[in-house]
């Protein structure tokens, strides 16, 4: 959003059209900006509040009913942290006894919020004047929480008071995704080289980040919520109270009895200088699992093995196989550490086997799982020519170094 659009959008004749809009529906959208036009609303001011008003109904699935009194801009949104995990480092900040935060990367202000949210004094920055307008809005209810346009590395962390430091730099340009940790803004060596000033430094980066070159004092967490791998963070000093290491958080979202929401956390972890575990590999059982993204972005798929009392079905694939059910409480299931499948059938890969099993099941919908094999799903899915009526679940996948698919029915 550029400056003279959030101006206008600021007034109180543009905040009042915001909040007075109906919830978005794309369907309705270009008619309702007609409307707006056809009552001499100004262009631009109608323009940048549809898009606020898009915006918002694209961010409830993060900030839940937050959304509905903010502001975004599309980068921000795409990388806000959601609420949920928001809490979670603010909670980090909390334990640690952390007073004052400085935000050097502040965005839309998600994280500086959790972080006020939980009682802490902020101090967020954003290089960009109008993302940090936004942020300025954002955190209005909470007077402990200040914003400025600044250069969040340059602050005198010493004579601001904080004693705890927040980052997450900026990875997407002009809409594209940054993958090189050099390339972000700030680089990350930039923003964990405070830790010399203030020890308790945390750093949001994406999850696909590789584990080259991570620092080896910290802890680095990846984090899942309800099976969408969403960053990594890296943790340096008492953030870290289980000290450095590798691990994997797993949030589930599961709807109590009363209808309300209900998150369950699962971790696993790896700290620094423990040896390895050696997973076992063996034939495939009755079941088969897939551990959470996040256990296998962060390595830990011998770790879920061994949790889901399992084995895996080849060295180099992210796949367990048990020969009973993996217990449900214990074992991390029921709080998501891995989604499990009954195994019905078996056999080597060939389209023409395989076209053959799934007709004499009358299978025309057709789910396919894949990992470790170059087939396309959908090319598959075409060559396969189903017609029948009944569902099915396929896994596409490397058994003792050889491609075979596997018929599965998912556990409930």
């Amino acid at each position: 959003m550029d400056a003279a659009a959030l101006t206008k959008l600021l007034t109180p004749a543009g905040w009042e059209l915001l909040n007075a809009l109906p919830p978005y529906d794309p369907a309705q959208a270009m008619s309702l900006a007609a409307g707006l036009r056809a009552q001499g609303v100004d262009p631009e001011l109608a323009a940048a509040a549809m898009t606020q008003s898009r915006l918002r109904a694209a961010a409830r699935g993060k900030l839940g009913e937050f959304a509905d009194r903010m502001l975004f801009t599309q980068d921000g949104l795409e990388q806000a942290t959601r609420l949920v995990v928001a809490a979670r480092h603010a909670q980090r900040y909390v334990d640690a006894g952390v007073t004052r935060v400085a935000d050097l990367t502040c965005g839309i202000g998600a994280d500086a919020t959790g972080f006020a949210g939980l009682g802490l004094a902020v101090l967020a920055t954003d290089v960009d004047e109008a993302t940090a307008a936004i942020a300025t809005v954002n955190l209005m209810p909470f007077p402990e929480a200040v914003v400025r346009h600044a250069d969040g590395l340059a602050l005198d962390l010493a004579a601001e008071g904080v004693d705890g430091v927040y980052a997450d730099p900026a990875r997407r340009q002009g809409g594209r995704r940054v993958f090189d940790p050099r390339a972000y803004a700030p680089p990350l060596d930039d923003v964990w080289a405070l830790r010399d000033v203030v020890p308790a430094v945390g750093i949001k980066v994406g999850p696909g980040i590789p584990h080259a070159g991570l620092p080896a004092d910290a802890e680095t967490q990846w984090v899942s919520v309800d099976g969408d791998v969403v960053e990594a963070g890296i943790w340096f000093g008492p953030l870290a109270p289980d000290g450095p290491g590798r691990s994997a958080l797993v949030l589930r979202t599961t709807t109590a009895a009363d209808g309300a929401p209900r998150t369950s956390a699962r971790t696993l972890r790896q700290a620094a200088g423990d040896p390895e575990p050696e997973p076992e590999v063996g034939p495939l059982g009755r079941y088969l699992y897939e551990p959470d993204g996040a256990v296998i972005r962060a390595g830990l798929v011998a770790h879920a093995a061994a949790e889901l009392g399992g084995r895996l079905v080849d060295p180099t694939i992210a796949y367990v196989t048990t020969d009973s059910p993996a217990p449900e409480g214990a074992g991390g299931l029921a709080a998501g550490l891995a989604t499990g499948y009954r195994v019905l059938d078996v056999m080597p890969f060939g389209l023409k086997r395989l076209r053959t099993a799934l007709r004499e099941r009358g299978v025309g919908r057709l789910t396919i799982k894949k990992r470790g094999t170059a087939v396309v799903p959908e090319q598959l899915r075409k060559q396969l020519d189903l017609r029948g009526t009944a569902e099915a679940t396929i896994i596409l996948t490397r058994i003792a170094g050889a491609q075979h698919v596997v018929v599965v029915d998912p556990v409930r």
